[in-house]
């Protein structure tokens, strides 16, 4: 019986992964565009009538522009790719939300949602356009469903372990159990978000360049948000994110290449 729960599980993996056509990755992914996406935008929805929006001054407007760059960049990069259909089901929007918190996001499907409160450390046009560059790439790399795909998939392990250890005491199995949730967060979960963020920003260097903005503004937004958050505390290996020294190190080292991809790409105008 465990023999062939094993055989199944392997072969749900091959069959659930799939190569993105914007990192030439194959990836984990047990949900289609086609599942997410009316889910997506529903979210999305909800979540406008639920929050107020802000419309009508120079900063939604800013949002807007940065956005439609960000837009056209990824069609026409993706274009330059030769995977131009890849988009055809997205649907794109920009809001700007009053919400102190510094933060912003890209739903599956292009719907992106920026809280006021990042504002004032974008502080200015190309700073806007890292952050949305960098979240869009969240959502064209497919990142929320490799972030569902891996957590079925830690779920399915645990109960894998569950049927392997059912002849062993209740203490033990408490102590497999707990050992494999750690182990599996630490070890895998917490570093596939680390690589999505990564991958992320990797992405959206090279969206903002063709974009128009330069790439090197990144760094300087960056070293804006090392300094709003300060120290956490957080040991890297113990976060969701890279550091801010790695990621500005990161960052920094990919400068060179999202540049010449723009070069072969060609900037929006």
């Amino acid at each position: 019986m465990k023999k062939y729960l094993f055989l199944g599980i392997f072969s749900s993996l091959v069959l659930s992964c799939a190569t993105n056509p914007i990192t030439g990755k194959q990836n984990l992914n047990f949900v289609s565009n086609s599942e997410l996406f009316p889910t997506s935008f529903q979210q999305y929805s909800t979540f406008l009538s639920e929050n107020k929006v802000i419309t009508g001054t120079s900063d939604a407007k800013l949002v807007e522009t940065v956005g439609y760059k960000i837009k056209l960049a990824a069609e026409k990069y993706l274009a330059y790719l030769g995977q131009s259909q890849y988009l055809k089901d997205y649907r794109w929007e920009y809001k700007l939300v009053d919400n102190k918190e510094v933060n912003a996001w890209c739903l599956p499907g292009g719907k992106i949602v920026v809280y006021s409160g990042i504002l004032p450390v974008t502080q200015n046009e190309s700073g806007l356009a890292t952050v949305m560059g960098h979240e869009v790439s969240h959502a064209l790399a497919n990142h929320g469903a490799q972030r569902m795909s891996a957590a079925q998939l830690q779920q399915i392990g645990g109960a894998v372990l569950d049927a392997a250890t059912t002849n062993k005491t209740a203490q033990t199995r408490e102590i497999f159990s707990q050992a494999y949730g750690m182990g599996t967060e630490v070890g895998v979960m917490l570093p596939f978000s680390r690589s999505n963020e990564s991958e992320a920003d990797k992405i959206g260097l090279t969206l903002m360049a063709i974009a128009g903005y330069n790439p090197e503004d990144a760094v300087s937004f960056w070293g804006r948000m090392a300094a709003k958050s300060g120290a956490s505390g957080t040991p890297e290996f113990m976060s969701t994110h890279p550091s801010d020294a790695t990621r500005i190190a990161n960052i920094k080292a990919l400068i060179p290449e999202a540049k010449a991809i723009a070069l072969k790409v060609g900037t929006i105008k």
